[in-house]
């Protein structure tokens, strides 16, 4: 792996208190990319300009599914001008996807949103919790969406944690969703149960998922820890040392 991003959302408590200081932790640890969560309440331009200074870049950005729905043209205009590449659609609510009926509606929304975000030059993408691998008549609800959704107008944002998390095994699922994963979140499960873990310091095979992505044609990889029990940039910089020691 040339290249490591990091989400954000693993910092956002830092980024609150310092946006800026925060990035530039990012870098010092070795991170080349960057997936952000939410902006502060920074312009455009500012970020633009931090990252430029910092020698950061910026991958991808989770945007609420309410404001790609309600705010797409401006949700674009504002990517534009940081120069993301994915957008990516975070987390549905309980009541969005309790049916097969409501997977087949999203896909034919998110087919909408996604060729009009194609067409201004961003990959949309969907990232998945665990609740999307619940089956409906012998599927999951994650491959529900992407059998009635083009492939160039979504993409997956594969967590393997949640994929894990759900049952389901991580590497079968990407090579199953070969040249439709562009970017993945890695993170680890701790050995003893459920909960997070430094990249590296827990039970999930991340060799085996890192090589399993890159047959599926995966080109970002992004650590992600959703809740740290040390503090969150060092939990970040144990998940990046061992992921340059692999």
């Amino acid at each position: 792996m040339n290249s490591i991003g990091l989400a954000l959302y693993t910092l956002r408590d830092e980024l609150t208190e310092d946006f800026k200081g925060t990035l530039q932790k990012v870098k010092e640890i070795g991170y080349s990319g960057v997936e952000f969560a939410g902006f502060g309440e920074h312009s455009a331009n500012e970020v633009s300009n931090m990252l430029e200074e910092i020698g950061l870049e910026a991958w991808s950005s989770h945007v609420p599914v309410d404001q790609l729905r309600n705010n797409l043209n401006e949700v674009i205009e504002y990517h534009k001008t940081i120069g993301v590449q994915f957008i990516v659609c975070p987390f549905l609510s309980e009541e969005e996807r309790g049916s097969k009926a409501d997977y087949l509606n999203l896909a034919k929304e998110f087919d909408t949103i996604g060729n009009k975000i194609r067409e201004a030059g961003f990959v949309f993408c969907y990232h998945n919790h665990d609740f999307e691998l619940k089956v409906f008549d012998n599927e999951y609800g994650l491959d529900i969406l992407f059998q009635n959704t083009e492939a160039n107008n979504m993409q997956l944002e594969c967590d393997t944690f949640w994929v894990e998390f759900a049952g389901v095994d991580s590497k079968s699922y990407l090579i199953k969703h070969a040249n439709r994963v562009p970017v993945i979140h890695l993170k680890d499960m701790k050995k003893d149960g459920g909960t997070f873990a430094e990249v590296g310091e827990g039970k999930l095979d991340i060799r085996g998922i890192i090589q399993a992505a890159k047959e599926a044609g995966t080109s970002y990889f992004i650590v992600e820890q959703d809740k740290c029990e040390r503090t969150p940039l060092e939990s970040v910089k144990i998940s990046f040392n061992n992921l340059q020691n692999m």
